[in-house]
């Protein structure tokens, strides 16, 4: 559009025509040569024809339209720093409810977008608009319903958190982040901070500010903190004010969301007193939270504790991901993206399996919510977990803990030790907050060991004592009871129900303790890698079995005459005891040995 200096016509884009009422300056750049004889000058305002000066700033940049930039209260976060820094006047145009104001000429009463409209329209039959273009540009929205946030001044309560970046920032490095690279987050956050916090909201609910204003001299007045909680829109000032005034008007606003929700460990202290729980109790061992509400829930529980306690809230923080409906879209009740409810999905699914669902997400991961997957992966998991226990504890009628068998036999002594190494190893991601990590631990021992491999070799020898030997049966029922107990512990962190059912039903009269999640994980213990070892070669030879059988479209309890077990003489032994299980679960006749040393070749 053009505006008038001394005459001339200057040449100015926006994207912002309805806010030419409210045009207190017009910016060009310092060094831009075109102007620089021009500065400190006053311009016309097109239509409605009131003078504005034109000053110089280094934000404006030449090569973007035609380097002339007006200042508008206020068309975006730019021109609030302006007004600041150059003492700029304050002229209204946009109202709280989204209208222009009734002084504006052209535009008073209209929408946004409407008075944008009606400004071009003027512009064009003024013949004061040089050129119209279509551009795509970033602007500010609300979260949910996606429209566009405007600037207005307005009387606000605010916490200082500019001059405490540093403070901020060494508590953060204080604090444990879990994945590391979260951290960055916040730090970025603080150190591009320009507004302080403001804490107040013209909301209809929420938590009152406890504030009154002297209708004499205006001074704020507190009341005691004896007297706190008050809403003062409820409760009367009980005072004098400083000037003698004797009436006093509540303050309308609510605190934001954040600025209560950020005491939270302050509360949870407040209540650990009523239970005798105090000393060592701030800071916290940890928060979990989502990665969004970083700059927001974590950063503003750090501010509070800072000025309430002169400490960190807790030592270690969580971060989590979202489950997204699509690409970069959260799933949200109030964009009614999910296919199903929270209620539909548990009664479909189960509470279990949407959580052990959930639980395979990397920590600070988004991921993609998949029904399919879901019911695939955890109804899956959920029935054969009930299936295999129903298996085990047929088989431990007759079992008692207590009894520790004389002997067992190498591959009962490698699916303990592989209980012992998974149990440490899911520990060890617990312990890291990496619950996805963790699960797959739990998982690969119940499914590729436990199922798809122990229970199928000790089979026959639970089933059949008199041919196999009645200690040799108590050294897999001892096998069996240890590894699956274990198996449902772990589990019982994804899956809090049927572990529990599973648990009282078979192995509380064994265990004892009243609730499967009362009980605790065994103590690390050092790992046998010999017998580990061993494990993943009989594995491997089983595994050959079962692919030839399958390329040769024979049943797995097709016999084989002969089958040729490879790999080193170390464990010539244990293959040795063995070998009635093997034979058993391959259906060979008969097994030999080329133990000369090499290694994955099974025949």
């Amino acid at each position: 559009m053009t505006f008038d200096i001394e005459g001339t016509a200057l040449e100015v884009a926006t994207t912002r025509p309805e806010l030419l009422f409210g045009v207190v300056c017009v910016f060009v750049n310092p060094d831009d040569d075109r102007y620089k004889h021009l500065l400190g000058k006053k311009v016309k305002v097109p239509l409605y024809d009131f003078e504005a000066p034109l000053l110089a700033d280094d934000k404006v940049a030449p090569e973007k339209g035609s380097g002339a930039v007006m200042c508008a209260t206020f068309g975006d976060a730019t021109d609030v720093e302006w007004v600041e820094q150059h003492s700029l006047p304050y002229k209204k145009v946009v109202l709280a409810d989204g209208r222009v104001a009734a002084d504006v000429p052209f535009i008073a009463g209209l929408s946004v977008r409407a008075a944008r409209k009606e400004i071009v329209r003027l512009l064009k039959e003024k013949d004061l608009l040089i050129r119209s273009e279509k551009i795509t540009h970033v602007v500010s929205v609300h979260e949910r319903c996606g429209t566009e946030v405007e600037i207005i001044p307005s009387r606000q309560w605010y916490i200082d958190v500019l001059s405490k970046k540093e403070e901020l920032l060494a508590a953060g490095d204080r604090i444990d982040w879990h994945p590391a690279h979260m951290k960055n987050r916040y730090v970025t956050w603080v150190e591009n901070l320009k507004w302080d916090w403001c804490i107040s909201r013209q909301r209809y609910f929420g938590i009152p500010i406890p504030v009154w204003y002297c209708q004499a001299c205006g001074e704020t007045v507190f009341p005691s903190v004896e007297r706190l909680p008050v809403n003062p829109m409820e409760t009367p000032f009980e005072g004098i004010c400083d000037c003698g005034g004797r009436e006093f008007a509540p303050d309308k606003a609510v605190f934001d969301t954040w600025a209560t929700s950020s005491i939270t460990p302050q509360l949870n202290l407040y209540r650990g007193r009523e239970f005798g729980i105090d000393k060592g109790f701030l800071p916290m061992s940890m928060r979990t939270q989502a990665h969004e509400i970083i700059r927001t829930w974590a950063f503003y529980t750090i501010v509070k504790s800072l000025y309430h306690t002169g400490d960190i809230p807790w030592k270690e923080t969580m971060i989590c991901g979202f489950v997204l409906a699509k690409p970069g879209e959260k799933i949200s009740k109030s964009k009614n993206n999910a296919q199903l409810s929270p209620q539909e999905l548990i009664r479909t699914y189960s509470a279990d399996g949407i959580r052990y669902w959930a639980a395979n997400a990397r920590l600070g991961t988004d991921t993609f919510f998949d029904i399919q997957e879901m019911q695939d992966s955890s109804r899956r998991l959920m029935t054969k977990l009930w299936n295999s226990s129903k298996f085990v504890l047929s088989h431990l009628t007759d079992f008692a803990p207590e009894y520790q068998p004389a002997r067992l036999l190498p591959v009962d002594r490698w699916i303990i030790a592989r209980t012992h190494e998974a149990i440490q190893d899911a520990a060890k991601w617990l312990n890291e907050y990496e619950i996805g990590l963790a699960r797959k631990v739990v998982d690969d021992l119940f499914w590729k060991d436990l199922c798809d491999n122990y229970i199928e070799i000790v089979k026959e020898r639970l089933y059949q004592p008199d041919i196999h030997g009645v200690e040799e049966r108590r050294s897999g029922q001892h096998a069996l009871y240890y590894c699956l107990l274990n198996v449902l512990k772990m589990y019982a962190v994804y899956i809090p129900h049927e572990t529990e059912y599973i648990y009282l039903k078979g192995f509380k009269e064994f265990a004892g303790t009243v609730s499967i999640h009362l009980t605790q994980w065994p103590q690390p213990v050092e790992v046998d890698r010999e017998i580990l070892a061993f494990g993943e070669t009989l594995k491997g030879a089983v595994a050959e079995v079962r692919k030839y059988k399958s390329e040769n479209s024979l049943s797995m309890k097709t016999e084989l005459e002969c089958v040729r077990v490879v790999g080193e003489e170390r464990f010539r032994r244990w293959f040795e005891e063995t070998e009635a299980d093997f034979r058993a679960c391959t259906r060979a006749q008969k097994v030999v040995y080329d133990l000369s040393g090499a290694t994955g070749d099974f025949g």
